[in-house]
């Protein structure tokens, strides 16, 4: 009880605090660019922190070590491709869409091309993979309370059982999320993900040096007990655990197993470049170097704390074990805080002590979700408000507080549509489910992008086509997979209509995206337009005439 009261005044107390940062940001937030893009007033470091603050979601602090508890060297596959990823935005999309655009990814593919239907299919794109990433986030939150009101399968509190208190933590979730993005907009969400990256930094560096302490500072003593306690031995600390597995006897499901992996892989590394919620935050530095200066702040930070999701995941194996994490959580979501509290017991003396230090990391757990989902929602609302109604319904005549007021309206649509699907989709592990959001972005988003920025030749119709091709081949993929239907971890376990044999689609899905846009671009009649190219040429490379 001790605990539950601990960590629910902590709750409260960063609640209130983020809520009063939102209230003050919206003493701010008087113009669209106010709402949208934070007036465009935050340095490269504060920006960085914010970027570091969007990206280390609940996938990377509980999904990563989640995975790493569960699968061993397997898990870490997600901590390298998630910062790799960062080197294809920096190179490629970073400098040249802040120069390019206004407020969101459309701004730039509807400069050289008709704006309707360009502007429709990007904001369509936007708002499916942040439902993709908002589920991850929702879950991630309804595994995280179960676990700090101690509410296991059987369990009852405030007289709800296990299930249904996880549901209404992701309802009260969304709640908070549409409050942040309607109040505050773009600046009070950047400062409580600044915010919220600081304290998750903080939180990650106690443990990992408590982890170490624990061993001596000694590794092969941390991975060998993470070992033992696996329950897989050495083949814990080898590849092959989750992803590329051998199977006797069955070349087949051994070739499809290989692909996933590789489908993983590819996956991740070209989604962060298409990623809306992170795409935004370059609009909302002064300048070029300001973007650049923001990523490689941002690389810092989320290179650091992916180091430290290796101390994480393989103390959670070796102090928690797999048992016990799996009993909490099915998906290994709960491992990183089911640690802290281990750690508590070791160092600050039982009970009173784990409870004290599973309070502060939930609290941090808290933010980090509370923060990733207040950017996820204003993305997709900006551009349900920018693309659809601003310039498609009302073709640019449009009155600034009219277009705000839309966005704010379509927080709450999004947010709604985001808490039912979380409902269904909690025995999922979040980084995986993160590692879908990547996939369909980069299907959709990044071949148009990519196309839009550094091929002439590009028209509306291949624009549309590797918007729609890309992002329906991977819902479609997705939705015909293992994880929706037809294994006991999917989203209906009970059912099965899967025919694809892939866990992600991204192997597939990525080349189908651009061989789209080449295809609809080679068979239209429409020209292209070289004027307008060399004008985005010159706007992406030096920044003249940006917003």
């Amino acid at each position: 009880m001790s605990a539950r009261t601990l960590t629910i005044v902590l709750f409260v107390v960063f609640v209130l605090f983020t809520l009063a940062i939102t209230i003050w940001a919206s003493r701010q937030t008087k113009t669209a660019t106010d709402f949208y893009a934070g007036g465009r007033s935050f340095s490269g470091f504060s920006n960085g922190m914010a970027i570091g603050g969007d990206y280390m979601s609940a996938a990377s602090f509980l999904g990563i070590a989640g995975i790493i508890a569960l699968s061993g060297y397997d898990g870490f596959l997600y901590s390298i491709g998630f910062l790799v990823a960062w080197l294809v935005a920096l190179l490629l999309v970073a400098e040249l869409l802040r120069n390019s655009g206004k407020y969101t990814m459309a701004d730039v593919l509807a400069f050289r091309m008709r704006q309707t239907p360009v502007r429709v299919a990007a904001s369509i794109s936007t708002i499916v993979v942040s439902i993709f990433y908002l589920l991850a986030q929702m879950v991630g939150a309804g595994a995280l309370v179960a676990l700090l009101l101690g509410i296991k399968p059987g369990a009852h509190f405030l007289g709800m059982d296990a299930d249904t208190a996880k549901i209404a933590t992701i309802i009260f979730i969304g709640i908070l999320m549409i409050v942040y993005v309607t109040v505050g907009g773009m600046k009070g969400t950047t400062y409580v993900q600044i915010v919220k990256a600081f304290l998750l930094m903080v939180g990650a560096a106690v443990m990992t040096l408590l982890v170490l302490a624990a061993f001596k500072f000694n590794l092969s003593g941390l991975l060998g007990e993470a070992a033992a306690k696996s329950g897989k031995g050495a083949a814990f600390l080898e590849p092959g655990l989750r992803y590329g597995k051998e199977v006797a006897g069955d070349a087949a499901q051994t070739f499809y197993n290989k692909m996933d992996l590789l489908s993983l892989g590819i996956a991740l590394v070209l989604g962060t470049a298409g990623l809306p919620h992170i795409l935004i935050r370059f609009y909302t530095v002064p300048n070029s170097k300001a973007a650049r200066k923001s990523v490689l702040w941002a690389i810092g930070i989320i290179g650091t704390f992916y180091l430290m999701t290796l101390a994480l995941g393989f103390g959670a194996a070796a102090m928690v074990g797999s048992e016990a994490i799996t009993a909490q959580d099915k998906g290994g979501n709960t491992a990183a805080p089911q640690l802290a509290q281990a750690l508590g017991e070791k160092f600050l003396g039982g009970a009173t002590g784990g409870a004290a230090m599973l309070a502060i990391i939930a609290a941090v757990a808290f933010a980090t979700i509370l923060a990733v989902v207040a950017g996820l929602t204003l993305a997709s609302s900006s551009s349900l408000a920018h693309d659809i109604y601003a310039s498609v319904i009302r073709k640019g005549q449009v009155s600034e507080g009219s277009e705000v007021r839309v966005a704010r309206i379509s927080a709450f649509a999004i947010g709604a549509v985001a808490i039912v699907l979380a409902i269904f989709a909690q025995s999922l592990n979040v980084a995986f489910l993160v590692a879908l959001a990547f996939a369909v972005a980069a299907s959709g988003n990044l071949p148009a992008i990519l196309y839009s920025l550094f091929w002439k030749r590009f028209t509306t119709a291949g624009a549309t086509a590797a918007i729609y091709g890309g992002l329906i081949t991977a819902v479609v993929l997705v939705f015909f997979s293992p994880v929706v239907s037809g294994s006991p971890t999917a989203m209906f376990p009970n059912s099965d209509w899967h025919w694809f044999p892939l866990s992600n689609p991204g192997i597939i899905s990525i080349p189908v995206g651009f061989l789209c846009g080449w295809l609809g671009t080679i068979l239209s009649r429409e020209p292209a337009d070289p004027k307008k190219y060399a004008e985005l040429e010159v706007r992406s490379l030096t920044g003249v005439g940006a917003h």
